[in-house]
This record gives structure tokens, sequence and C-alpha cells, in this order.
């Protein structure tokens, strides 16, 4: 049993699983044997996904009731026949492209039934799993994979639906095997569009779009194109704040100027046209040469317009200069003008325009020059003076934290300017305590090493290994003597 739907764009052939879905395949063939899926719009395209199509008029129609069942087609008075619930065979996922099913939604009363109409579904992509348990599989498509693709790649609205409609145009049923419900008649052809239907159409789908053949205006969508392109890229690269930004409409572009001419001069002559906030011949920076352009803006936008009417090639310091309207945007980004930009800032508040900002403290300089600022001096590296000779009195400087590694606070932050003879060795600083004890009765230093305790067995071993080391100490010395001895006999 199968069904051939004649589109827009192409012949689709579905074959019906009436083994696993009887009663879905039933009310879609008896829909396509009364016409009526005729002129349906294909709507809720999803590339990839998935489309949807059998609401004769349209959802974004005020006309639509979203599609009726065969029944409730047959008998509309009754209105728990314009639903139906579906069958939803386990063993059938929407796994392959071209896979169809009949849209359903909830029950209000049992989140978990389900009921459908006369909206279908028709795959884009493999593994649609999203569909499985939503959508009540009932065939699948075995010709027209090409209008599949077609669909898929037409141009879409943020609704989903085609720019160009994409329509059902004839259903024709290739076999039936379902007997006719009481009041059905198959019409004798297919029937028109209805007014509400023709009233959905945006482009239709036998229009043809008349291409511009016209040079001035390709060259100028060309233009513009170039133009948003260039944009865009000024934009990524941050030279403009975005790519819809326009120049001021109060400043001129002033051009061939004199190399001569001057800001006071220039503004002199511009400025009986109106109140000019900044007037200046943009200068090399490295030399100061005037580039011979200059930007000037007005107060008024009038102003500037009457400007640029009456200066445009007028005579400045025997140079005919060239006016129009700043085509930069620069202004906006405060790159050009240094000095009148400065001045602005001035006469606005402040710098920026901001009169309450803090200068940033650092707090070596607040600690050296005394500001008051609270500073942990656990944190801070401080140089520690190595402590006074002789009388055993240490600096006045702090002493690094006891919990610091041992090793370092007493050789990586004392500073190395008391040395002895041998300049590489340190004098390190001896406390008085240890003084008197090292101390013998002459004054001088005596070495005076504890010795560490050992166990009896340890003793024992290191007696006997100092023995026998002394011993072969004396065997060595013996044999050396025994040559001189010798000699001397």
């Amino acid at each position: 049993m199968s069904v051939l739907l004649e589109t827009s764009l192409g012949d689709i052939t579905i074959d019906l699983l009436v083994d696993d879905a009887p009663k879905c395949c039933e009310n879609f063939l008896k829909l396509c044997k009364i016409k009526y899926y005729n002129f349906s719009p294909v709507h809720s395209v999803q590339p990839n996904f998935s489309f949807q199509t059998g609401d004769p008029i349209g959802p974004g129609s005020p006309d639509s009731d979203g599609g009726r069942s065969i029944w409730g087609v047959l008998d509309p008075a009754q209105t728990s026949k314009k639903t139906f619930k579906p069958e939803f065979a386990p063993k059938l996922k929407h796994a392959e492209t071209g896979t169809v099913s009949l849209a359903t939604a909830p029950s209000p009363d049992d989140p978990d039934e389900r009921f459908a109409g006369s909206q279908f579904i028709i795959t884009l992509g493999q593994n649609v799993d999203y569909l499985n348990g939503k959508a009540a599989i009932f065939g699948e498509v075995v010709e027209g994979f090409d209008v599949l693709e077609k669909i898929n790649a037409a141009f879409i609205d943020d609704a989903g639906r085609p720019l160009k409609d994409v329509r059902v145009l004839h259903t024709v049923v290739l076999d039936d095997p379902y007997d006719d419900p009481q009041g059905l008649v198959a019409p004798p052809q297919s029937p028109l569009p209805s007014k509400a239907q023709l009233a959905t159409v945006r482009i239709g789908h036998d229009e043809t779009l008349a291409e511009e053949t016209d040079p001035e205006a390709l060259e100028r969508v060309r233009r513009e194109r170039e133009a948003r392109a260039q944009a865009l890229t000024l934009e990524m690269v941050g030279d403009l704040p975005f790519a819809e930004v326009a120049p001021p409409e109060n400043v001129l572009f002033v051009c061939k100027l004199n190399p001569v001419t001057q800001d006071e001069d220039l503004e002199l002559i511009f400025s009986r046209f109106g109140k000019i906030l900044s007037c200046e011949v943009i200068r090399d920076k490295r030399t100061g040469d005037s580039l011979q352009y200059a930007f000037i803006e007005y107060q008024n936008q009038k102003d500037c317009e009457q400007a640029y009417f009456k200066m445009d090639g007028v005579l400045i310091d025997d140079h005919r200069v060239h006016v129009d309207f700043s085509q930069s945007v620069s202004k906006v980004a405060d790159v050009w003008r240094d000095a009148t930009n400065t001045k602005r800032k001035r006469g606005a508040g402040g710098f920026g325009g901001v009169d309450n900002l803090e200068r940033k403290k650092r707090y070596r300089d607040d600690a050296a020059t005394g500001s008051g600022r609270d500073i942990d001096a656990d944190r801070l590296i401080i140089d520690r003076e190595p402590a006074a000779r002789g009388n055993g009195t240490s600096s006045s400087r702090p002493v690094p934290r006891r919990d610091d590694n041992p090793r370092d606070d007493g050789r990586r932050r004392e500073r190395r300017d008391a040395y002895h003879d041998d300049r590489w060795k340190r004098d390190r600083s001896r406390s008085p305590r240890r003084d008197r004890r090292d101390r013998n009765s002459d004054g001088r230093y005596e070495d005076r090493r504890r010795e560490r305790s050992r166990s009896k067995d340890r003793q024992r071993g290191y007696r006997d290994d100092r023995s026998r080391r002394d011993r072969s100490r004396d065997r060595y010395k013996r044999d050396d003597r025994e040559p001189d001895q010798r000699r001397r006999d």
C-alpha cells in the first residue's frame, strides 16, 4: 500500500506500514483520497532533522484549525472525532531519512496519552531519536529523496517556513486495502485552492523572481555588499566599535591645504558660518609637517552644511581647497586630534569627562612616603642588615617570620657588606652566650663539639671501626718508616 505526493519540488512515494499502524495508515489514506492535503504548505522545516505538513491552510493563518482526522472531516459536529489515538509500535524508530509519522500532541488530562490529526512529519536526517515516542510512525519514503534534499536546502525564516512556498499539489492513492467510511465521497478531480489558502501565499511556488539586470543597480548592490564586508572586517580587528557606525554629521573634512596654513587661520576663516568646537590641521607625528588636510567640528549641523556649500573650491593661501563631510569615524574612537581632544576633555570635566577619578597607588611608594596606608608587614620582603660585631647587638630592622625556611632566613636576606680577609666567606655574628661558653681561661676560642649520644652497640661498632682505622694508619706509617731506617743503616 502506497501513496504518491506531488509537491511543487517533485514527487514523493510513501509506502505504508499497515501491519504496524493500521489506524494511522487508514487515516492517511482516506485523507489523501478526498484530496484533503491538496495545496497544503510545507512548514516547520528544520534542516537535517525533519519537516512538517498536513494542515490544509497552514498554522500561521487565523482560519486554520490545525487539521482534522478523516473521522472529524466526515462528522465535523463531533469535536471528539477531530483527533484519534494513534498506534506507537516499539520496534519502529526514526532511524532513517524519509521516515513518515503522524504529529501528535499530549492529552490535557493525561500527558502520557497522545492524539493525532492530519499533520504528518518526514525526517530529513538519520537517527532522529527525539521524535521517538512523540510522533507515530506509519510509513517510509521509497522514492523522491532528491525532493527531500531540495526541501532540506530551502531558504527558511525564523519560524522554519520556506520563503518560497513548498506545497503539496496533489495526492494519488496507489493501493487502498481499507473500506471507505460511511459518508466518504472521493472528488472526481482535485479542487482549486480556497481563499484562505491563497491568503497564506508569500512567494508562489510557480512564481519566477526576475533578476536585476540594470548594470547601475548591480554595481550599487556590489558596492553595498563590499562596504558591508569591509565594515565587518574593521569591526573584527577593532578599528570600528560596530559595523553600522556612521560618521558624525557636524564635522567637515578639508583637504588640499597649503602646508603653511595654520589651525588658527583655518578656524578664523570657517568661523563665520557658526561656532566651531575644534579645528585641527593633521600633522606628521615625527616631523610636525602638515599633511594638508584638516577636520573642523561645528556645534550645529546646519552651520556645518552651510560651510560645506560655501567653502568648497575656495582659495586659501593660494590653494583651492576641497570641502566635504567627514567620512571618518575616528573621532568616535578619539584617535586623531590629540591636542583638541585634550582640551575638550578638560572642558568636559577632568580626564575623559570624569572629574572624580583617583590616582592608582602603589604600596611601596605609599610606605616610603608615609601616606598612612595599612600594609601587612609579613607580606613584604625586608632586607636584614648583619648585627654589629663585638657587642652582640642586632639590627633595628624587622626579623623575618619564624615559619619561613630556616635555610633562607640567614643567607638570602642579610646584606653581604661585612667580610673576613677571605672575601668569599661571610662574617656571621656570634651570640654573647656562645662567646662566653667557647672561650677558655686565656681568652681564646676552643672547639667544643658535643658528642652525640649513641647506643652501646653503635659506640662499640664505632670504636672498633676507629681502632681498625688507627691500626691501618700505623701499619702504613710503619711501612713508610722502614725504607728510611734502612737508608740510615
